[in-house]
């Protein structure tokens, strides 16, 4: 692909995922040009990398450089149909693609190390990529996520392999054709697109079907391949797991050897998890495993991927991505491990109408494990409202803990009042965007 000579445009830049594929372009000398809705952090690092982003959507709004017929248009699944830029592009009949499929042809030329899985995904492929930058290999990596370091979602040293989320969300997955992959879960989401778990479970068998060479799939996934796990004797797997709040110390079995007293500097079984699979998958590659083991103690971790903002003696604060009644779960393990005397506040900003009907009772179930919970409003994303489904309908499904339905507005006042020593945000709608501000109050307040 000759990236000097094409111009792109991506119509919601701003995307977790178009962004670093966006950073990608830009850095190889193509012309890249994006439209999102509102201004972000992402869109403001991209935009001081020298791309132009509009925020208007109107066909007037676009640059002049990219109106011609010419220009590859790229689109995110969460941008209507009705968006007046797409459809202009569309009309003209230049060439429009998914994230997905651009995704697709820049790995296809690869070795490509794919991560599925319903959860765990940036947490692996982020830690595959330290992996990989710790050995000096030749790669570009795609993440859904922002290092805490290199406040970055793309890292590129060079063009052999390419490290990738797969995602399930619109059977994007089915874009990728990866040589080595890996199946973190499948528990049932999205079924607004699969309408069902067997329509689920179909589409992970299809994309396994896909993968040219080795694939790696939790001990518990029903699907063929090399097994890990980090509660029972599996390929490659844990024991002798010895945790506290700084991270994990635990014995590694892999098919070629023992390596004992090894040390993950992240919280939680679930992260373990995704540890063990990434170091399976940068072995399979060729990567040596006992310098893969010594470099999992350096991760410098994900933003927003159980990310400890504030750890004082009388407040800790963590924000996590988690948006699933599955993930919501492992966070609250994680804390009762890490801080088993301390209460806990959780606030909670439900993502999507549709996930929120489909889950409503396992939500209120997690969320009454917490001392106290603090509900946001639903964040709709690319969702019209759905009839009966809000945060107060699910304040009344949650028992035992105090519940209270509050605003972006007032929540930083309300947390800087609250007794829990432990407060944790979790969501995948603009929550994150509440961090710094909160953050900021609760050490200014309590350093009165």
């Amino acid at each position: 692909m000759n990236f000097k000579e094409q111009t792109y445009y991506f119509i919601g830049i701003g995307g977790i995922g178009m962004s670093s594929i966006a950073r990608y372009l830009f850095l190889q000398g193509a012309s890249v040009f994006g439209y999102d809705k509102t201004r972000s952090t992402v869109t403001s690092s991209l935009e001081e990398l020298g791309v132009t982003i509009v925020y208007d959507a109107a066909v007037a709004a676009l640059p002049a450089t990219v109106s011609s017929k010419e220009s590859l248009v790229v689109y995110t699944p969460a941008v209507s149909e009705e968006h007046p830029q797409l459809n202009f592009f569309v009309n003209q009949g230049n060439k429009v693609v998914k994230r997905a499929k651009i995704l697709g042809d820049l790995t296809r030329d690869t070795i490509c190390l794919a991560v599925a899985g319903t959860h765990g995904k940036t947490t692996t492929t982020a830690i595959l990529t330290h992996l990989f930058e710790q050995s000096n290999a030749s790669y570009t990596a795609f993440v859904g996520g922002i290092f805490q370091n290199s406040k970055t979602n793309m890292i590129s040293r060079g063009n052999t392999y390419t490290l990738v989320e797969a995602d399930e969300f619109d059977r994007s997955f089915l874009h990728l054709s990866p040589t080595i992959a890996c199946i973190t879960s499948m528990d049932v989401d999205h079924l607004d697109v699969y309408s069902d778990a067997a329509n689920l479970q179909d589409a992970y068998g299809e994309f396994a079907s896909q993968v040219k060479g080795s694939l790696f799939v939790e001990k518990n996934i029903p699907l063929k391949g090399i097994t890990y796990s980090v509660t029972e004797a599996a390929d490659f797997y844990i024991d002798g797991i010895r945790s506290d709040a700084s991270g994990s110390y635990f014995d590694l079995h892999t098919p070629d050897g023992v390596y004992r007293n090894q040390f993950f500097n992240q919280l939680g079984m679930h992260n373990l998890s995704n540890a063990l699979v990434a170091l399976a998958m940068a072995s399979k590659a060729g990567l040596p495993v006992e310098d893969l083991a010594k470099s999992l103690a350096s991760f410098p971790g994900v933003q927003r991927r159980l990310q400890i903002l504030i750890n004082e003696e009388d407040r800790v604060l963590i924000d996590d991505y988690a948006h699933h009644p599955t993930e919501i779960k492992a966070v609250y393990e994680t804390l009762k491990l890490s801080f088993p005397a301390d209460d806990k506040c959780v606030v909670f900003q439900p993502h999507l109408f549709s996930r929120t009907q489909d889950f409503m009772t396992d939500f209120a179930t997690v969320l009454s494990l917490f001392d106290r919970v603090l509900l946001l409003d639903i964040y709709p994303a690319r969702e019209l409202p759905i009839e009966g489904v809000s945060s107060a309908v699910l304040r009344e499904m949650i028992s035992g803990p105090s519940v209270e339905l509050i605003t972006k507005k007032e929540l930083a006042n309300r947390l800087s009042l609250v007794d829990e020593r432990i407060i944790v945000l979790l969501g995948a709608g603009d929550i994150g965007e509440e961090v710094e501000g909160i953050k900021h109050k609760l050490l200014y307040d309590e350093a009165l």
